[in-house]
């Protein structure tokens, strides 16, 4: 494609992304965005337009189906980072949305761009992060199955949300019995976090990691004991019955 051609997909996205943002508007409620703000903590910089997940849903796939055939996946991508830089969450859902449907065209690349978009804050809200595991890091671990190493050295990182995308990427997989060995260690690499967020997405990963194997979860929990947090174990073995539940309440004190 020449420059001209270049040029015409650039403006393309900009239109792109001032009519979904306009639709969003459009869609609005303040009274919903008000209540939405409810299940976000006060430290968590969040905005709404107060749009139903309908209808965010449906103004992503009138954006996708109408540059189906226009855009090739490097305009997917700069219609996602712009969507991002908005602050209402609607929009970088729409971003995100949109993106997941050029997710058989992912380059390796694409990995290094969202980790980048977590750590600069764009997705600075555990929904947001929640969104960017399933639309682009699981479909490149998928495509790019040894990508799945580096996304587990991303416990270390200083992002909270670096962090909680490195255990939420891995849920799909450990509940399905993949990547287990991965998934358990990017769970003792945050057993030490102290972030309710982390806590809640390492309990969330050991409960799925345990839908394969649960006595494996149930001897990695023992082991561990005291270093984990109270709400982590809660959410990984809500799913086991209420006796054993309390065996390992009271084992790991």
């Amino acid at each position: 494609m020449g420059m001209a051609g270049r040029g015409t997909r650039r403006g393309d996205v900009t239109a792109a992304v001032r009519q979904a943002i306009a639709s969003l508007r459009r869609a609005g409620s303040a009274r919903r965005a008000a209540g939405m703000r409810r299940y976000f903590k006060r430290d968590e910089a969040v905005a709404f337009f107060g749009v139903a997940t309908p209808a965010v849903r449906g103004i992503a796939g009138d954006v996708a189906q109408a540059r189906r055939s226009a855009w090739d996946v490097r305009a997917a991508v700069a219609f996602c980072d712009a969507m991002l830089r908005h602050p209402e969450l609607e929009a970088k859902t729409v971003g995100l949305l949109v993106l997941g449907r050029w997710r058989r065209s992912y380059p390796r690349s694409l990995a290094r761009t969202a980790r980048a978009w977590l750590a600069a804050e764009r997705c600075a809200t555990w929904a947001a992060v929640d969104l960017v595991a399933p639309e682009v890091l699981q479909p490149l671990v998928e495509r790019y199955p040894e990508l799945a190493a580096t996304i587990a050295t991303w416990t270390s990182a200083r992002s909270l949300w670096v962090r909680r995308a490195a255990a939420v990427t891995f849920v799909p997989f450990a509940r399905h019995g993949r990547h287990l060995g991965l998934a358990y260690g990017v769970a003792d690499r945050l057993l030490g976090d102290g972030h309710d967020l982390i806590h809640k997405a390492t309990g969330w990963l050991l409960r799925e990691a345990g839908k394969t194997d649960s006595r494996r979860l149930e001897r990695f929990l023992r082991a561990r004991g005291p270093r984990i947090a109270r709400t982590a174990l809660r959410y990984a073995i809500e799913r086991f019955p209420s006796e054993r539940r309390l065996a390992l309440l009271h084992a790991t004190r």
